[in-house]
């Protein structure tokens, strides 16, 4: 591993929380302590927001050219799940990180309350409907651990069927990777603080208005609850083979750097090539 790769997992490092074998095994995980995360953190910014732009360009046009590398040998695919409360950047981090990549062989999820026939089956059915294909992107805006928050936070599962839904997820998960999808796990983390002043700008803002939902109030009355989900999900589903990392997202920028530096880190990993060449073209010319 050369200097500057040891140096960005060593970062990462202090911002993935790790179940332990035993208590995956005894589903009596421990919540993480998120407040000892700090959502204003930069732990990946150089301190000069045109640095840590410039620095952010030449991450998505290294992705897209890891991306076109994935497409082309087929020998991987991967998924990035982004989770956040409302307002905390998913949107944002799409549009930032893969700004450079080719639509093919990326495509996005924006996942809904689930439909009169996805309530028909599973939870996980439509999810593992949405799988990336052998040399392609997946992303997820939001992704099935919304089935161990909403209906945790409202009540409609018990602790037995929340502690169910985490051993299912993390053998889901475990399955997908067993069988060749790399999976990116980020949880955006914001202050509530944060949160009030980007929902009072989609309401300020006549060109935001479309962005602001009235139910994302209601959800934010509930905040110290889904705080509380989110940290127990992250203590019971952050597994060696798909761990979660936690991103400080007060920062727009911020944002955007840790993840398009994680997202690049791992597609370098995989150890990218394009195909052998074809035989049949060597010495062809075309008239």
């Amino acid at each position: 591993m050369s200097s500057t790769a040891h140096k960005s997992a060593s970062r990462f490092e202090n911002w993935q929380p790790r179940t332990s074998e035993a208590d995956l095994r005894s589903t009596r995980s421990s919540p993480i302590r998120l407040d000892h995360f700090d959502p204003d953190a930069r732990p990946f910014s150089t301190g000069d927001k045109a640095t840590d732009r410039a620095a952010l360009e030449a991450l998505a046009e290294d992705i897209n050219s890891l991306q076109e590398l994935l497409y082309a040998s087929k020998s991987h695919k991967v998924l990035v799940v982004l989770q956040g409360l409302d307002a905390a950047g998913k949107d944002g981090t799409l549009r930032g990180v893969f700004s450079r990549t080719s639509p093919l062989g990326v495509r996005t999820v924006g996942w809904k309350a689930p439909s009169d026939l996805e309530r028909t089956h599973d939870y996980l059915w439509r999810i593992h409907a949405a799988m990336p294909h052998d040399g392609e992107i997946m992303l997820f805006n939001r992704s099935h651990y919304e089935d161990v928050l909403v209906p945790v936070v409202n009540h409609q599962i018990d602790d037995r069927t929340t502690r169910q839904r985490y051993a299912q997820i993390n053998d889901f998960e475990r399955m997908l990777t067993e069988n060749g999808t790399v999976i990116i796990k980020c949880m955006l983390l914001i202050s509530k603080d944060e949160q009030r002043q980007r929902l009072q700008a989609r309401i300020d803002d006549p060109t935001k208005n479309w962005k602001f939902n009235v139910d994302d109030l209601e959800t934010r009355k509930h905040w110290d609850d889904y705080m509380a989900a989110y940290a127990a999900l992250l203590g019971a589903t952050s597994t060696p083979w798909a761990p979660w990392t936690i991103v400080p997202a007060n920062s727009k920028t911020h944002r955007n750097l840790m993840i398009a530096t994680l997202v690049r880190d791992v597609l370098q990993s995989l150890g990218l090539h394009y195909p052998p060449a074809i035989p049949e073209l060597r010495n062809l010319h075309i008239d």
